[in-house]
């Protein structure tokens, strides 16, 4: 049996996918950067092979042999000291690993990107992967890393190489180990420290929905066609998440909402204090930038092409909130849907 290639496997949606392979009989491989967090595989029957992005040799180890790459890996950061550091490792890394995949006669690749990279369309409906886009529309370094990334995955797809790409809007659910920054949020409200909101709205999909999406768009994906993973119902304002939140924990939803402008100006502050002391800030301005557009889109397409599955929003933060109490990162009020 051939061996799947994942990069990110180490990280929230990309163990995700590595427990799905696995629990289909697959033979799984996982690039991991020496001496990282790998507590998201804990127990799973994985190949490691140690490497980084931006060390051509060690994806050219990874790659032999494969039958198919999942390519989950990113910088994943809305601040950094060094904004460039996320084009190397997004933009650059994302070419080296593709090459790598060409070079080495590998089957099927699966590029995750994100809805981040997708336009918003200006009435308020939701997006789709049709929207029209440009650059000067991505908010922020990361944003536009992804962008530029997932035009280089296109481009190899127009060459030959058999790409699919993926989009997922904003997963929640078990192993977020670090957690990301939609997992924060749900933590922070769990410790009772959401006391208020921003006008702004996510789409919010089980991370197993956005795992499972990436196994069949690689098993039924057109080559160079991208698929939105979100839900179908999953476009959700953040005050409408609160509800959904305080509903599953116990804790009361939050009540204030705060005006753009302080919350921008608070985030900017951070970030002077941020760039002084080279740790992150509490809340990036890119965060907040990003919060001023509504981040609804449709994954219709996915459901339709893929069969990409429609697990609850509701069913998604219960199993979030659950395994962060059952994990130790917070605590949920006893009889709270969450704390079953």
């Amino acid at each position: 049996m051939k061996p799947i290639l994942v990069t990110g496997g180490t990280g929230f949606v990309g163990a995700n996918v590595v427990r799905e392979l696995v629990a289909l009989g697959a033979s799984v491989r996982v690039l991991a950067r020496p001496g990282g967090d790998r507590r998201a595989l804990d127990g799973l029957p994985v190949e490691i092979v140690e490497g980084d992005l931006l060390d051509r040799a060690s994806l050219e180890r990874a790659v032999t042999g494969a039958d198919t790459l999942y390519h989950v890996a990113a910088d994943y950061r809305l601040w950094a000291r060094d904004p460039a550091e996320l084009h190397r490792v997004n933009v650059g890394g994302t070419r080296a690993i593709l090459e790598a995949a060409g070079e080495g006669g590998v089957r099927r690749v699966v590029y995750t990107s994100t809805v981040g990279a997708l336009g918003i369309p200006k009435d308020g409906t939701p997006g789709t992967e049709d929207t029209p886009v440009s650059l000067a529309d991505m908010v922020g370094p990361y944003k536009a890393s992804k962008f530029l990334a997932e035009r280089i995955a296109t481009d190899f797809a127009r060459r030959g190489l058999p790409v699919v790409i993926v989009n997922p809007s904003a997963p929640i659910g078990p192993w977020d180990v670090k957690p990301t920054p939609t997992g924060q949020m749900i933590v922070d409200f769990m410790r009772g420290r959401m006391f208020a909101t921003l006008d702004t709205g996510l789409n919010v999909v089980h991370v197993r929905d956005v795992a499972r999406g990436h196994l069949l768009a690689a098993e039924r994906g057109r080559v160079g066609e991208r698929y939105i993973l979100g839900h179908v119902r999953g476009n959700l304002s953040l005050a409408e998440i609160g509800r959904l939140l305080a509903e599953t924990t116990g804790r009361p939803a939050p009540r204030l909402r705060v005006p753009y402008a302080v919350a921008w100006c608070g985030a900017a502050c951070t970030e002077a204090v941020a760039r002084l002391t080279g740790r992150p800030p509490a809340v990036p301005l890119t965060a907040v930038r990003m919060a001023k557009k509504r981040m609804y889109f449709s994954p219709a397409k996915a459901v339709r092409e893929l069969g990409l599955p429609q697990t609850d929003p509701r069913e998604a933060l219960r199993d979030a909130v659950r395994w962060f109490a059952a994990h130790g990162y917070a605590r949920v009020a006893a009889g709270a849907p969450g704390a079953a």
